[in-house]
């Protein structure tokens, strides 16, 4: 983590004249003082939002995947909408089918709701420490892009499981490669090893620009609206206020960072083999132009919207309740 404003570069070397042990203690003061400010409630109240809203909205989120890979592999079904590709689903598999790959996802979202949630608030309080001025929207970008690293780094297996369980067409059981979230990351890493765990890693962290986008854009929009309001900037608002908050800072960053999914779920997809992910943008880009980056787009909108809105409804709230 580097930390911003009135602190120094955490991941620096130190000045010149200071030894390595020097550097080193230093460096472990630092992170000992940001660890002070960890909050368990913060994570319990993320995991809370994280989990609800993938129980209520995975189908959209199959949807949304396997439009996103839609390159025209013939063995790929073929979906004129959102509607077609979730009757399809059904008809073909049932509700079991429109929850494929809901383990990993529910394990995924809460855990990186937890864990963001969790980073954002202790990077935050550290910038913040000894002063009396709001944080910048700069400051907000840079504690929520450093959240969104460390989480990336720890949840990204289990949402390369959750892509490949989606994407498996076969209504047949026995046909499929996976047979659930612990198989399928037993496999991945027995035939693919670390890095097959951690494909899409790379335009994932290009991706923490998304998460750091939406928590600057509904800061800002929060202290916005309490000064209009001529109330404290963390005073608590009404359900309604967080949700058109979250809505409005999740297009944003949505309409923003959107290409980058693309890329990262053709990069995970097991039907296909690109060489990294300019391979994928090259070859997205010649086959199927600007708008093979926005596949998905629409139903990844109705999906996130209403999922983000409910998940920070739920933080909020759990999250003054724990912390009184």
């Amino acid at each position: 983590m580097s930390s911003t404003a009135n602190h120094d570069n955490m991941t620096g070397a130190g000045p010149p004249g200071v030894s390595q042990a020097d550097s080193a203690v230093s460096i472990a003061g630092r992170v000992k003082q940001v660890y002070s400010h960890v909050r368990l409630e913060n994570l319990v109240a993320g995991l809370s939002g994280g989990v609800v809203s993938t129980l209520v909205l995975h189908p959209l989120d199959l949807v949304k995947i396997r439009f996103a890979v839609s390159d025209g592999l013939e063995l790929r079904p073929k979906y004129n909408s959102i509607l077609h590709c979730m009757k399809s689903v059904w008809h073909q598999e049932g509700l079991r089918g429109l929850y494929q790959g809901a383990t990993p996802n529910i394990w995924g979202a809460g855990a990186s709701w937890g864990l963001y949630f969790l980073f954002y608030n202790a990077i935050k309080a550290y910038t913040k420490e000894g002063r009396q001025t709001e944080l910048s929207a700069t400051e907000h970008l840079v504690s929520a892009a450093e959240a969104g690293i460390l989480t990336l780094t720890l949840t990204n297996p289990i949402w390369v499981t959750k892509t490949r369980l989606v994407l498996q067409y076969s209504a047949d059981p026995t046909s499929k490669q996976y047979k659930g979230m612990l198989d399928a990351l037993v496999k991945i890493y027995r035939h693919e090893g670390l890095p097959g765990l951690y494909r899409g890693y790379v335009p994932g962290l290009f991706g923490t620009s998304h998460g750091a986008l939406q928590f600057m854009a509904y800061e800002e929009l929060k202290r916005d609206y309490n000064k209009y309001k001529k109330m404290s900037s963390d005073e608590k608002l009404n359900p309604l206020e967080y949700i058109t908050m979250a809505a409005l800072s999740k297009i944003f960053a949505v309409a923003t960072t959107y290409p980058y999914q693309v890329v990262r779920a053709r990069l995970q997809d097991q039907h296909n083999k690109y060489n990294g992910a300019i391979d994928v943008i090259r070859r997205t880009w010649r086959n199927e132009g600007a708008v093979g980056f926005y596949k998905g787009v629409a139903p990844n909108l109705i999906r996130v919207t209403p999922a983000c809105c409910i998940t920070f409804v739920v933080y909020e709230n759990v999250s003054r309740f724990l912390l009184g």
